[in-house]
């Protein structure tokens, strides 16, 4: 048999239906038990998923319900209901074993009515179908004879998927010479009905193939055939039935061998060979004690066969319910993850997807509390922006060049709190550091390090700013000023060359905002209308957003330019923060200075606040002005008092630039920060609204249309949306009939 044949059993239709009964047929036997009919009975309405009858239902009622039922997807799709499966190698018996026990094939029951649908598992490529689809084959048959005749053209229908049904449905009973396929997994289903038929579900399998001939089918099918027969026997609910001729050893079939595969403990497999008479007949068969003969004939099988399906059905039951109702939540689910039917209004609909968009982009915008939130996203760029415009401290050293090999700049430890960053030596205050790709002569060691991290000195070696280059501009620059004045425009000229080098940090700052935050609204956008119509809403919504974001990020280049311009007009008004880091970054350059010239003296400072030994010179000096009233003088202060050198103009120069450097930094990055904030990322929340309606063009004349086209669904979407709803309905109602037997 090409394609497998899936029987169902309905309810018994009216008597006005039928012309007359019989008694039962096989497990149709009226001598079964109440309860294990009504376990058989339960599996069968589960499969029919649900439907279900009063004891006399009127004539259209029946025919109703017939039409119906195998039109649609049952829930044996979704859940693994117990079953029968008939499997065996070919001309085994299978078929005449069914017809036997239960007159599938050919009914012998006056009155009964058989329908035949294809129930359509994989597509005419092959490839699986997400839901099983029924399809009818011709009206309901009342006469049995015609039952035979409309299999054969159900099965090549089914053998020939690329070609129209009614052509095997209407045309001549006669097989083809050539089929597009030798087997198929699609199935040809019966739903058989009329008094005393048993309620059962059982699919016969194609048989079993060892080899195929040359000139008809493929070596594929022995495959295809194996592994069609395996998909329905691997499953735990079901009855494994196997049919073997009398003269074959049922050891040596691949049958058996399968069934030992998937039903090693043989709970569930049930082994029959055909023909009756062989029993009664041939010994050793016939000389078998009258105890053993209940496991022979197709009468005992029937018991047998009942007795295990009923059973098997009892112990699937809680697990049946429980598969049922994560089927629906699942169902639930995935239904909800779809975007809602479209409504008759499309443009109110675009109205209240754009409103709920610009109000979320609001929250993003004003900051969620997630790590990925937007704001959280800029931080980093935020840090790497301050820590490029904090490196562009001048690096001024108060030695001279030429000293410049045996030199060391201690760090400046009154800036430590005030440097959020891990800085190299070249980031420090005055210190120096290498550059990378520079050449050998100007590489730097690395610097010795204490406690904390902090480099402890780094050795002079790299391009920085000596005191005898200042005092060289300086001198330079003298126009009329009397001797140990030099212009201000020296200092001007220093911090004009530093705030040129804060344009660059700041726009690759805003270039990186503006690419988070493109990033983040295309995933906002997708988020509110990835499921609206077939995404063109979702696309020209992207395309506003990117040019309105263009709009903002050239606002904000050409504010950049303007605080630019802003910061070269030197002012401030924290003078008392710009005299408190001129008087500490004076006295640190000082320091080391005379650490340079006056090394004795150094050592002496040193000496004395270490208390490693006591000289009587600093003593002297620092009780002499304790005693002429100079109180609170500390060893560090000698520096003071020690007489000027030749370039104490030039280290206060130093002072002014490195002082003033550190009030502006700060000012020109939260500014930055500010701005880039206000133009690009509230900037893009700013008349948002307005922007999508104009540009969108859903509220002029002609918007009616606009909308509508941008509101087209999606036909795999509506598919899906039915295909869904149907199969929650299905497995409800299935979980409906299991509640009430239970």
């Amino acid at each position: 048999m090409a394609a497998p044949q899936s029987p169902q059993v309905l309810p018994s239709p009216p008597l006005d239906a039928i012309d007359d009964h019989e008694t039962g047929v096989g497990l149709s036997d009226a001598q079964l038990s109440q309860s294990r009919c009504q376990m058989l009975d339960l599996v069968n309405r589960l499969q029919s998923t649900g439907y279900t009858f009063s004891n006399t239902p009127s004539v259209d009622a029946y025919k109703s319900f017939c039409r119906r039922l195998l039109s649609s997807n049952s829930v044996q799709v979704d859940i693994d209901l117990p079953q029968i499966a008939v499997i065996g190698s070919q001309s085994a018996g299978k078929s005449s074993l069914i017809e036997s026990i239960s007159g599938i094939t050919l009914p012998r029951a006056a009155g009964t009515c058989t329908r035949v649908s294809l129930q359509f598992i994989k597509d005419p490529t092959g490839q699986p179908l997400g839901q099983a689809c029924n399809e009818d084959f011709g009206p309901i048959i009342y006469n049995k004879a015609e039952v035979e005749e409309r299999i054969g053209r159900a099965q090549r229908a089914i053998l020939n998927p690329s070609s129209s049904r009614s052509l095997f449905l209407d045309g001549d009973d006669e097989d083809l010479e050539c089929s597009e396929l030798s087997f198929s997994s699609n199935i040809v289903s019966l739903a058989i009905s009329g008094p005393g038929v048993a309620d059962l579900s059982f699919c016969n399998l194609p048989g079993l193939i060892a080899s195929v001939s040359s000139n008809r089918g493929s070596s594929n099918d022995i495959t295809l055939v194996e592994g069609l027969v395996t998909s329905y026997i691997k499953k735990t609910s079901c009855i494994i039935l196997i049919t073997v001729a009398c003269k074959t050893d049922l050891e040596n079939q691949r049958a058996h061998r399968l069934a030992k595969i998937h039903d090693p403990e043989g709970k569930q497999t049930i082994a029959r060979k055909h023909e009756d008479d062989f029993f009664t007949l041939t010994a050793p068969w016939s000389e078998l004690d009258t105890m053993y003969h209940k496991y022979l004939c197709t009468r005992n099988l029937v018991e047998r066969l009942s007795s295990v399906l009923s059973d098997l059905i009892s112990k699937r039951l809680p697990k049946i319910q429980e598969e049922l109702e994560c089927g629906i939540i699942a169902t639930c689910q995935a239904i909800e993850h779809l975007p809602p039917a479209p409504l008759t209004d499309p443009v109110n609909d675009i109205a209240s997807l754009l409103h709920l968009f610009t109000s979320d982009l609001c929250r993003h915008v004003d900051g969620v509390p997630n790590q990925k939130g937007l704001l959280q996203s800029i931080h980093p760029a935020q840090q790497r922006f301050r820590k490029a415009i904090r490196d562009t401290a001048p690096e001024f050293m108060p030695f001279y060049r030429e000293n410049a090999e045996m030199r060391f700049l201690p760090c400046p430890q009154f800036l430590d709190h005030e440097e959020e960053f891990e800085t190299s030596s070249a980031q420090d205050v005055g210190n120096a550091s290498a550059e990378e790709g520079s050449s050998e002569d100007e590489e730097a060691e690395a610097p010795a390090t204490i406690k904390g991290g902090r480099p402890k000195g780094v050795k002079v070696r790299c391009k920085v700013i000596y005191v005898d280059e200042v005092f060289e501009i300086a001198h330079q620059a003298r126009t009329r000023e009397l001797p140990g004045n030099y212009p201000f425009v020296v200092q001007q000229t220093f911090i004009k060359n530093i705030i040129a080098q804060w344009s660059a940090p700041a726009l690759i700052y805003l270039g990186a905002v503006q690419a988070i935050l493109s990033g983040y609204m295309k995933r906002l956008v997708t988020k509110h209308f990835q499921h609206f119509g077939l995404g063109t809403l979702e696309q020209r919504i992207k395309t506003i957003i990117h040019n309105h974001l263009k709009d903002c990020f050239a606002c904000m280049e050409d504010r950049i330019k303007w605080f630019i311009g802003l910061e070269a007009l030197l002012f401030t008004l924290n003078q008392h923060y710009l005299l408190d880091y001129k008087e500490k970054i004076l006295a640190y350059y000082k320091a080391a200075r005379e650490d340079d010239i006056r090394n004795f003296v150094t050592k002496q400072v040193k000496a004395l606040s270490d208390e490693d030994e006591c000289l009587k010179g600093i003593p002297k000096v620092l009780l002499g002005l304790t005693e002429m009233g100079i109180t609170g003088i500390q060893p560090d202060d000698i520096y003071k008092i020690l007489p000027a050198n030749e370039m104490a103009p030039t280290i206060s120069i130093m002072a002014d630039v490195r002082a003033y450097f550190q009030v502006a930094y700060k000012r020109f990055a939260d500014n930055i920060l500010l701005a880039v904030n206000y133009e690009l990322v509230q900037g893009i929340e700013q008349d948002i609204l307005k922007i999508l309606y104009m540009r969108l063009g859903i509220n002029r004349p002609g918007g009616q249309h606009i909308a509508k086209e941008l509101a087209q669904e999606s036909a795999q979407v509506a598919d899906k949306q039915q295909d869904l709803s149907k199969k929650l309905e299905h497995l409800q109602i299935a979980s409906m009939e299991l509640l009430e037997l239970s």
